[in-house]
């Protein structure tokens, strides 16, 4: 058997023994890494308050001095949105003037057409662009998953599957990371992937020395 039969080989039984693929490769550390919050009317707090808090914590020392996340939130007007359970928000951009971010965060929302358009052209751009919860639609609304495997929160998988007939949707892991696209289960998942990426930008022991910070247990079970 020659090399390249023995690298079909290999190749065909990963497939039948359903390996996972390659972990998404690390991002540049830096400091002042731009993160956005797209929010819309009924945005699930927890599923912004999680992730904000995880990106707002945490920091590494990067070339000797300490490097952080940059959070704004950006909303369709400059209106004070109304978030679940009344808590309203006043957004620090509209999407017509909003910087374009390195990590844009989608929380389940109901979203407009300005938003989709917004989260579409800036996604283009960004590092990685993650939802929480049933913030994956509003990723598949704009065609990001078309293709890739990912998640939402369990209430929403026949729905979502049923819309989204080109998406291959995870029933069960807490999130699904494609690399520059990642996808959440439900509310509080949201912070394990906030971790997570965390992690990809400062490394493991930032994000576990994060996690301990704001006392979370870590449930890192990733889809593939």
């Amino acid at each position: 058997m020659d090399r390249r039969q023995l690298i079909v080989g290999a190749t065909l039984a990963a497939t039948v023994l359903g390996a996972s693929p390659a972990a998404p490769q690390p991002l540049r550390p830096r400091d002042g890494i731009k993160v956005a919050f797209l929010l819309g009317d009924n945005a699930n707090v927890i599923d912004t308050a999680g992730p904000w808090e995880v990106f707002q914590d945490a920091m590494a020392e990067v070339e000797g001095r300490m490097a952080h996340f940059s959070l704004y939130t950006v909303a369709p007007t400059p209106e004070p949105v109304r978030m679940t359970g009344g808590l309203v928000v006043q957004p620090r951009f509209a999407v017509a003037d909003a910087p374009q971010p390195d990590v844009i965060v989608v929380p389940a929302q109901r979203s407009t057409e300005e938003s989709r358009a917004w989260l579409k052209a800036a996604s283009a751009k960004a590092e990685v662009t993650m939802s929480v919860c049933t913030g994956a639609f509003q990723l598949a609304r704009v065609g990001l998953l078309d293709g890739l495997p990912a998640t939402t929160h369990h209430d929403f998988w026949d729905a979502f599957e049923k819309e989204f007939p080109k998406v291959r949707l995870q029933r069960g892991p807490r999130f699904v990371d494609n690399g520059r696209v990642a996808t959440a289960g439900g509310l509080t998942s949201g912070i394990d992937l906030a971790l997570h990426v965390v992690g990809r930008y400062f490394g493991e022991e930032t994000a576990a020395r994060t996690a301990a910070y704001m006392e979370h247990r870590r449930v890192q079970t990733q889809g593939v």
